[in-house]
């Protein structure tokens, strides 16, 4: 079973785009995260896709924004095929045009915090000119001509700015969004390790040291960083692994919770009802795929 974590090519491939058809491509997508956001436009028919806690629906013309370490999924299409066109970029790479502004990065974290809108309908997605730049950034991305990276730049932020807009009639006060904070780098990367490990016996104080920090100091970072404590973090991505478990073996529930780091399988079914509000054997009997 493969990490959580998807890897990308932040410097060489800051921005990728595709096509994906469900008729051609593996199909469904598990769940996996990356420190790139993510849009997804859907080209014909819809697709179910799961991102951290929710579920959503997307049909013909609608779209989805998938914010940087959101745990996401494509686990079905209800129409026989669906096609959808993605844009994957580092948030990392698009810095705001002030230095007083807050950046990218800090606006869709902020955004997500608050429980902003990331899934607009088609009617949404029309006002923000979704066609247009979706077709020009796969075009381009084929074309490989003079200015390819400038023009794909271009009309992401285009697309980033239409939603931020969006967000700030429905009540999104850009003032109370931090500016970038220095000392937060670093800490960011820590999240990658957690998921390698998350089948051991991870502790905070270990983690505090490798980011050669105290304990109270990292417990105060990370916290303001993810908006929960370390801790909270670990059994929370170890949750997600444990239902990519549920629905893609047979493992017993004693295996799974040896494979994904809890003490016992008591300690797993406890927490899995604490998050998921259902048993793991519940949680099995509803999501498992046939086959």
């Amino acid at each position: 079973m493969q990490s959580l974590f998807e890897k990308q090519d932040s410097l060489n491939a800051p921005i990728e785009t595709f096509i994906y058809d469900t008729g051609i491509n593996p199909y469904p997508v598990k769940p996996h995260w990356h420190y790139f956001a993510e849009f997804i436009y859907v080209l014909n028919g819809s697709v179910l896709t799961t991102c951290d806690d929710t579920e959503y629906t997307l049909s013909e013309n609608e779209l989805m924004l998938l914010t940087p370490m959101s745990v996401h999924s494509l686990l079905f299409a209800p129409d026989r095929q669906t096609k959808f066109a993605g844009i994957k970029f580092d948030t990392a790479k698009f810095p705001n045009s002030t230095t007083y502004a807050p950046s990218v990065s800090n606006i869709f974290k902020y955004a997500r915090e608050l429980g902003m809108q990331m899934h607009f309908n088609a009617e949404e997605a029309e006002s923000f000119h979704c066609d247009e730049i979706f077709t020009d950034c796969l075009s381009e991305s084929e074309g490989f001509m003079y200015g390819r990276d400038v023009v794909l730049r271009a009309q992401i932020y285009r697309l980033i700015f239409g939603i931020v807009r969006h967000w700030m009639a429905s009540g999104l006060d850009i003032n109370g969004c931090p500016v970038n904070s220095s000392d937060l780098y670093g800490i960011e990367n820590i999240a990658e390790y957690i998921d390698s490990c998350l089948d051991e016996n991870i502790r905070v104080t270990d983690i505090a040291a490798m980011c050669n920090m105290s304990y109270s100091g990292f417990a105060a970072k990370f916290h303001e960083q993810y908006g929960m404590s370390c801790k909270e973090y670990i059994e929370r991505m170890r949750i997600f692994k444990a239902e990519e478990y549920l629905m893609f073996t047979d493992y017993d529930l004693t295996n799974i919770s040896q494979k994904t780091g809890f003490s016992d399988c008591s300690h797993f079914i406890r927490s899995f009802k604490k998050f998921r509000g259902l048993t793991p054997k519940q949680f099995r009997m509803r999501k498992k795929l046939p086959g």
